[in-house]
């Protein structure tokens, strides 16, 4: 069994919300992540889904550096990035690669595209000025653009090969771990294919493992060798993508997998998505006991007080937070 990569305890994040709003004696606080723990191996991907407001942004961020948990730990290559020192933090900025959801936004629009990908390696010093403009070149046709793209502006490219350009950035410091905060869900869906196809070919080329958010288990399905599943900040199932996606065991993943399209309209009519009523509930006010009380169809009396443990199903790797998944395989 290989070392963990990446190795997430305990981890929770609260936001204050502004002073002078008060809630039973205390300042109100917005419960982001509430404790959060999985692990991503070297060379794995591991998807990181849920519906918005789920989050699951805030893990990525806080994996990132990006964000100061409130609680619990992150650990890279079994150091905890909050205890590192200054030298320490820089080696690991240099090992993380970062996609975001929106390559209009993520690109500087000022900067040509060779030097928004050889930026990374201008901050860092890294090779004399022709090296790293030749790096950029390299890294443009390898996610299948030409070297004379280098000489172009953002502007001039479509969202596809925008993303692709994010990418070709984000690997510019040949990364270990690579989180992609959801890379195709602003794409076509034509074009999504394409790029989840680009991203496991340059995770096998470089030897990367991703942490793949996203709300869309149909992309996730097409990369990830495990899923963890978040509902309000809290994980809800988690285990092997093949055991999730045949055997999943929560009512919230099963939803959510209900909504995936399929090409068989007769499979779609057999199976109509079965659509969640109700709205997420508010992450100041935390529903008592299981978090998907307030939504959950098969909700008992029990859910409602207390809060279910993430425990093994059938075997130690899948987990799932729910008490009664033994009686929804009946269903």
């Amino acid at each position: 069994m290989s070392t963990p990569l990446l190795e997430v305890r305990n981890l929770s994040k609260w936001f204050p919300i502004e002073k002078g709003v008060v809630f039973r004696r205390t300042f109100a606080k917005v419960h982001a992540v509430n404790d959060v723990s999985f692990e991503v191996k070297p060379k794995e991907s591991v998807g990181l889904v849920g519906e918005s407001g789920s989050g699951k942004t805030t893990v990525g961020r806080i994996v990132a550096g990006l964000l100061d948990p409130s609680s619990g730990s992150v650990l890279f290559g079994g150091k905890d990035i909050s205890r590192m020192t200054k030298e320490e933090l820089r080696g690991f900025r240099r090992k993380i690669g970062i996609v975001f959801q929106d390559p209009y936004s993520s690109l500087n629009p000022r900067m040509k595209v060779g030097r928004v990908i050889s930026e990374p390696l201008d901050v860092v010093q890294q090779g004399s000025k022709e090296d790293r403009a030749r790096r950029a070149e390299d890294l443009l046709v390898r996610v299948g653009l030409a070297k004379s793209d280098a000489r172009k502006y953002p502007h001039q490219f479509s969202g596809g090969q925008l993303q692709r350009i994010a990418i070709a950035r984000s690997l510019s410091l040949n990364p270990s771990l690579v989180i992609a905060d959801e890379p195709v869900s602003s794409l076509d869906v034509s074009i999504q294919a394409r790029i989840i196809n680009l991203m496991r070919d340059v995770q096998k080329e470089f030897g990367l493992a991703y942490l793949f958010i996203s709300h869309d288990l149909g992309a996730v399905r097409h990369i990830a060798d495990r899923v963890v599943v978040l509902y309000l900040g809290s994980v809800m199932e988690q285990g092997g993508a093949d055991d999730l996606f045949f055997e999943a065991r929560h009512p919230y993943t099963r939803a959510l997998l209900s909504t995936v399209l399929v090409p068989d309209a007769e499979k779609l009519k057999r199976n109509p998505p079965s659509l969640l009523k109700g709205e997420i509930p508010s992450p100041i006010h935390l529903p008592i006991g299981c978090k998907f009380n307030t939504r959950c169809p098969y909700v008992q009396d029990r859910c409602r007080i207390e809060e279910p443990l993430l425990e093994p199903a059938e075997s130690q790797e899948h987990l799932v937070s729910c008490f009664y998944w033994k009686e929804l395989e009946k269903s």
